[in-house]
């Protein structure tokens, strides 16, 4: 059993005294964990930072076994933001919420490439609402996706204000009424605008917070995610 792909590598564990298991994120096999022997030596601890870009080959003699990888690296993206505080935060995020949530050896061709271009755009201008919206592809993907199109009460796509924290749908001023205090509010930035960024990040973190962390038992969400939101929200 084998394959071949250009991925991203997501996390990186100790092996041994001088071995690492990897985990590699592809468009056609998923996220991959596999051992690279040698993974801790002085040539490839430098390739083996989450975030790069590698050329890596798997394989193993079932496939069911955890197998083996080797890689070369294709490109670097951590020692670009070296100095870069938002920047490097914003890998570790990625990468960190792709590890947590992604089921084994499941293909997300069009999140692997929205991830390749949003790890490609980082510190670019904008970039804050690139992750935002890459965070509501990512609640969609697993299956928890908002609908903010039309209002869920009267159907209307006026006056959108709100989202209903249970349902992720939006509901419009007029029908929220006395129910206004218990709903997320809904900022420009979830709606194709600029405003709101830090209130965009917020309407997200609650539902993988409570809806896709919630479905994947007792591990809570990644760290990184939040020290990012609070960084971009200071911007």
């Amino acid at each position: 059993m084998e394959w071949r792909e250009e991925g991203v590598l997501l996390a990186v564990h100790p092996h041994g005294e001088s071995g690492a298991i990897i985990e590699v994120f592809t468009a056609g096999t998923g996220r991959y964990a596999g051992l690279v022997r040698g993974g801790a030596s002085r040539r490839l601890a430098p390739v083996l930072q989450p975030g790069a870009q590698l050329d890596a080959a798997w394989r193993a003699r079932l496939s069911e076994h955890l197998g083996q990888f080797t890689v070369e690296p294709v490109r670097s993206r951590a020692g670009a933001l070296l100095g870069d505080r938002i920047g490097l935060a914003g890998l570790s995020a990625i990468t960190a919420l792709l590890s947590f949530c992604l089921p084994e050896r499941v293909a997300y061709p069009a999140l692997y490439a929205r991830s390749v271009a949003l790890l490609d755009g980082i510190g670019a201008e904008g970039w804050g609402l690139a992750y935002l919206g890459w965070e509501r592809a990512l609640l969609e993907e697993m299956g928890f996706g908002l609908d903010l199109t039309r209002c869920a009460v009267t159907g209307s796509t006026e006056d959108l204000a709100f989202v209903s924290p249970r349902t992720g749908r939006a509901v419009s001023r007029s029908a929220a009424g006395e129910w206004a205090g218990r709903l997320l509010p809904l900022p420009e930035s979830l709606r194709g605008g600029e405003a709101g960024l830090a209130e965009g990040l917020q309407v997200t973190g609650h539902f993988l917070h409570g809806a896709l962390a919630a479905s994947l038992g007792d591990r809570p969400l990644p760290a990184a995610r939040d020290r990012l939101a609070t960084l971009l929200s200071r911007v």
